[in-house]
């Protein structure tokens, strides 16, 4: 009696092991790279240039409403001079990117002091203390500059604590309307006449834009960090409960929510926001892999890994992925199938989004230095000694890089070599 006990002892022992082998190596495979295929809810044509409102240059984050990061027409090209136009001292650390529009750079530094500053000179017009954090940067439009804040500091203290977002007249720096959300580091979309955010109460809003009047809103199942993209009538975010959605624009409705992948040790959350093009969508998540879902169908049409982190939102680009990872190299992914066609190693992390302008890809590191890369092979073709999360944006004749705490005007080292301008249109 007593050897079957312990016969049935170790079988039932052997049968665990089985099971925990098995369940396993089913997560490893259920979290394996998967190759996209050009003919599968890939669309071939490249999107058509996004036409910026009169007098905005840089209208918000990542430019366009689908944060493609890519300003088609300007023919800005490094190597550009070591001094500055103009340095802006933003007494705090400038982690997210300004906006450009009529003549001026509006920005945040997170202890949440909204700048309105001279984009010739570089000199203060009007600013705003909120005496609140700040993670995002502003959008800009209309005459109004929209800017989504955090809740008073301590900034990681998010039991019951509130955010704002705040319209401001872009002239003036009066408040026109404010209105009181969660905490919010999601840069705002400004597009349709709303203005659209998401917040650590894992709520997105939409408000209308003229009058802050609240036009839908969607609750998901985790915190939202990243900005909200537009393609088409649909917008999409990520979100820290692990999923992706995609909404309609009209009505806040969800039409799809897909997922990252399961894996050993913990699925992937979304910090960075979604870029959208080709009828894809390309985020990175905090597992590592950067993903990418059919916009109509919200499938999982293609996934690859990196190192580590990816907290950088993507620029796309002629059928370039590109995207930094904390792994410390810099990536650029096949759009279609995910295939890496070239990597950079920085010799930093990365954490901060890529802008691409005129063919050169740039970027900045956590130790402190900005790149910019060839896009068609990854060549470094220029350097700067100075960056940390946000890399540049440009207008038709200067490219501003933001360092720590600083923001430089630089211009090129050449400028009367390149070519002559033909009707040049600022994006990003």
């Amino acid at each position: 009696m007593r050897k079957r006990l312990v016969y049935a002892a170790a079988g039932l022992g052997v049968l665990l092991i089985a099971l925990a082998v098995a369940a396993v190596l089913y997560r490893k495979h259920q979290g394996r790279d998967i190759r996209g295929s050009a003919s599968v809810e890939f669309q071939q044509t490249e999107p058509k240039p996004v036409k910026e409102p009169p007098h905005v240059t840089w209208p918000m984050y990542g430019y366009d409403p689908a944060r493609l990061r890519v300003p088609e027409g300007n023919n800005l090209r490094p190597p550009f001079r070591r001094a500055p136009v103009w340095t802006f001292r933003g007494r705090g650390l400038l982690e997210f990117p300004p906006v450009i529009a009529y003549g001026r750079i509006y920005i945040v530094n997170n202890p949440g002091t909204v700048f309105a500053i001279s984009e010739s000179r570089g000199k203060v017009v009007w600013k705003y203390r909120s005496h609140r954090c700040s993670a995002a940067s502003p959008a800009v439009g209309d005459h109004l500059v929209f800017v989504a804040l955090l809740n008073k500091p301590p900034c990681n203290a998010s039991h019951g604590a509130d955010g704002k977002v705040i319209a401001f007249d872009a002239e003036t720096g009066r408040i026109r309307w404010q209105r009181t959300i969660g905490p919010s580091e999601s840069s705002p979309l400004l597009a349709e006449g709303l203005v659209i955010v998401g917040d650590w109460s894992h709520n997105v809003y939409a408000f209308t834009a003229a009058t802050g009047g609240l036009h839908w809103h969607f609750h998901a199942g985790g915190l939202i960090k990243g900005a909200v993209a537009l393609a088409g009538r649909r917008v999409y975010f990520g979100s820290y409960d692990t999923h992706i959605y995609a909404l309609d624009v009209r009505t806040g409705k969800q039409v799809w929510r897909a997922s990252s992948q399961p894996r050993i040790g913990h699925t992937g959350t979304f910090y960075a926001n979604p870029a959208v093009s080709y009828g894809r969508v390309y985020i990175g998540a905090t597992d590592g892999k950067m993903y990418s879902y059919g916009a109509t169908s919200g499938k999982l049409r293609w996934s690859n890994g990196t190192g580590d982190y990816i907290y950088s939102s993507a620029a796309v680009w002629r059928r370039n992925v590109l995207v930094g990872s904390y792994d410390g190299s810099f990536y650029s992914f096949d759009a279609a199938t995910g295939d890496v066609r070239w990597r950079f190693s920085a010799g930093g992390k990365i954490s901060g989004s890529p802008v691409v302008i005129n063919g050169v890809v740039y970027f900045s590191t956590l130790n402190g230095k900005t790149f910019g890369l060839d896009v068609r092979n990854g060549r470094k073709l220029w350097s700067y000694p100075t960056g940390q999360y946000a890399a540049v944006i440009a207008s038709h004749y200067r490219l501003y890089l933001v360092g720590f705490s600083k923001l430089y005007a630089l211009i090129e080292r050449h400028p009367g070599k390149r070519p002559a301008r033909k009707h040049a249109k600022g994006k990003g």
